[in-house]
């Protein structure tokens, strides 16, 4: 039976990279028993990636406003469900997440039968591994989600993830909107669904710079740690 595959890619300003990641995702070599379709969410960019992005034959979510990572991923993942995908992969607009690297997820589902697959560039330490200061962070969430889960996610930041039905169901009522992939995996344990973590390999990003910067990496570890607490003590419906 062919799956039906969605890869969702947030944008904010990402005129310089989307090109590329598009046509490197079209000419991806897919086994037959994958149907892949391409979902660009646009939250709200200044620049020009709209124009970079209307010659495409794929699906273009123009948000009104901006969302932030959280309501942009959330709108992509609300589009599969109602699509009827059979799944949803995560990506990134920036090039951070070479195409080619999906059919590494797509294996480690078919073997596994997890409910999330979490692309991590720490299990085996090839690629690009980020600036020692993000690593740090890393391993600080790695010792959190440790605590509120059980589990040991190495690269619980990773933005690069395939969700199954389940999995995609549960993100339709509840996804955090601002710095979401730390605090997803306790909502996700706690629902009883099944995570792993599989080796990539990821690139710098082809352009542009990161929202977190040093300043906004303390608010970042406030905030995400404060969510992760309240995540893990309510209900999840």
């Amino acid at each position: 039976m062919v799956k039906k595959l969605l890869v969702i890619i947030p944008c904010y300003n990402e005129e310089d990279s989307i090109e590329a990641l598009l046509k490197q995702l079209q000419a991806l070599n897919l086994s037959p028993k994958w149907h892949l379709e391409i979902a660009v969410v646009n939250d709200c960019s200044k620049d020009k990636t709209l124009e970079k992005v209307a010659p495409f034959n794929i699906h273009l979510i123009d948000l009104p406003i901006n969302l932030g990572i959280g309501g942009a991923v959330q709108s992509g993942l609300k589009f599969a469900y109602a699509n009827n995908f059979d799944f949803a992969v995560q990506m990134d607009g920036d090039g951070q997440h070479p195409p080619q690297e999906l059919i590494k997820l797509l294996n480690a589902s078919e073997t596994t039968a997890a409910n999330l697959i979490i692309g991590s560039r720490f299990i085996e330490k090839t690629g690009f591994q980020s600036s020692f200061i993000r690593r740090i962070g890393i391993n600080y969430f790695h010792i959190l989600n440790k605590i509120f889960t059980g589990k040991s996610i190495y690269d619980s930041t990773s933005g690069f993830r395939l969700f199954d039905k389940k999995a995609i169901a549960l993100t339709v009522k509840n996804y955090p909107d601002e710095y979401p992939e730390p605090e997803t995996l306790v909502l996700f344990a706690k629902a009883g669904l099944k995570i792993h973590e599989t080796p990539v390999i990821m690139a710098a990003r082809m352009a542009g710079e990161s929202s977190i910067n040093s300043t906004a990496s303390v608010y970042y570890c406030f905030k995400v740690t404060l969510a992760m607490f309240f995540t893990f003590i309510r209900k999840i419906q």
